[in-house]
């Protein structure tokens, strides 16, 4: 079973998509907007988002730039565009396969299982930089739990606590703080938290900077005032105990 997003702005298409998917044992949240699936994919986490291009706010190949700039989840667009070289354009953008309207049920079911099968292999292969593997320090064995300072985190269980209350965080944002904790006291750079926890060779240093905005909020701190997270400017940001 898999958790979908499907992104859909007409009624009698996601109707017929969710009793598909659902039938077929998926938990399926949809929603009509790009804005709406944003928000979604910021707080909750899917194992693949079915992306319909034609929605009412946003065109469909801007809302798939801007889902990739926080989220790495699989991505499956619908079109009713044909044309290869738009086909093309969309997979560089970071879409993970297509599908051309009108589709059957069953096509879907085999794309939504084949995009899965390609995902899990990479999510195998890069879950590395976040459990302690740092990029040019080797480790022999994943810690159970990161202690630095009052923050404690669990990336077997994927949570985290602050001075002993749990932090309700987004997958990205746990990864993030996971990432950081395991090289306490050392300055990461953007490009670096791009490449091991977005999985993103290069990108925008602004995807970087909303997520730890919103990291530090639920850390009880800001930008002004840092307890753990602080900025480097032009250089990274550190993790470290309070002093």
């Amino acid at each position: 079973m898999a958790s979908v997003l499907l992104v859909e702005d007409d009624h009698f298409v996601r109707a017929a998509l969710i009793r598909h998917l659902t039938d077929a044992s998926h938990s399926v949240r949809s929603v009509g907007t790009a804005l709406e699936a944003l928000r979604e994919i910021s707080q909750l986490h899917f194992d693949v988002v079915i992306l319909d291009l034609g929605l009412p706010d946003l065109d469909g190949s801007k809302a798939l730039k801007m889902l990739r700039g926080i989220a790495d989840v699989p991505v499956i667009i619908a079109t009713a565009r044909d044309d290869e070289a738009g086909i093309v354009r969309l997979l560089n953008d970071g879409a993970d396969d297509y599908l051309t309207k009108p589709f059957s049920a069953e096509h879907l079911t085999a794309r939504i299982a084949a995009v899965l099968r390609r995902s899990g292999s990479r999510s195998g292969s890069g879950t590395g930089g976040i459990g302690g593997v740092g990029s040019g320090t080797a480790h022999t064995s994943i810690p159970e739990v990161i202690r630095v300072g009052g923050i404690s985190v669990d990336p077997q269980r994927r949570a985290a606590t602050l001075d002993g209350i749990e932090l309700d965080l987004t997958r990205r944002e746990f990864d993030l703080l996971a990432y950081l904790a395991g090289r306490p006291g050392t300055v990461v750079s953007r490009k670096d938290l791009l490449a091991r926890v977005w999985n993103q060779p290069y990108g925008a240093d602004k995807t970087v900077d909303v997520h730890l905005s919103w990291l530090r909020r639920k850390l009880g701190e800001s930008a002004a005032s840092p307890r753990y997270l602080h900025t480097y400017r032009g250089v990274g940001v550190k993790l470290e105990p309070p002093r």
